[in-house]
């Protein structure tokens, strides 16, 4: 992840989460909220309603890998929040990436042409 940093604090999630838009679909919630920096923060949250630990992991594990590969579409200056919802513990990787990009497309938060915008 070149151009983002993790979300760690929990004062950080709840501030995306007052004033950040959201949308969903059948796998995951995502909040967008512009910063006022040039790079992206994503945070990931799994709870344990979607299963033990080594379940949420492996779907963090394969949300962050998604935003990584895809992150040079993302428009610059963002603090994203992907949470996991219960039903997504059982999705392939492609299924998962596809619900990810839809919420992308939803908030329209992707340039189209993939090059690095500042």
């Amino acid at each position: 992840m070149k151009f983002s940093e993790s979300l760690k604090k929990n004062r950080d999630f709840q501030y995306v989460y007052r004033n950040g838009r959201s949308f969903a679909n059948k796998y995951f919630i995502m909040y967008v909220l512009e910063n006022s920096q040039d790079r992206n923060y994503i945070g990931i949250s799994v709870s344990k309603k979607v299963g033990n630990s080594v379940v949420r992991h492996h779907l963090c594990r394969i949300v962050r890998e998604i935003y990584r590969l895809h992150e040079d579409m993302l428009n610059s200056g963002l603090s994203i929040v992907v949470i996991a919802r219960p039903n997504a513990k059982d999705v392939s990787y492609k299924e998962a990436e596809s619900a990810f990009l839809h919420l992308v497309k939803l908030h329209g938060i992707s340039h189209a042409d993939g090059e690095v915008r500042n």
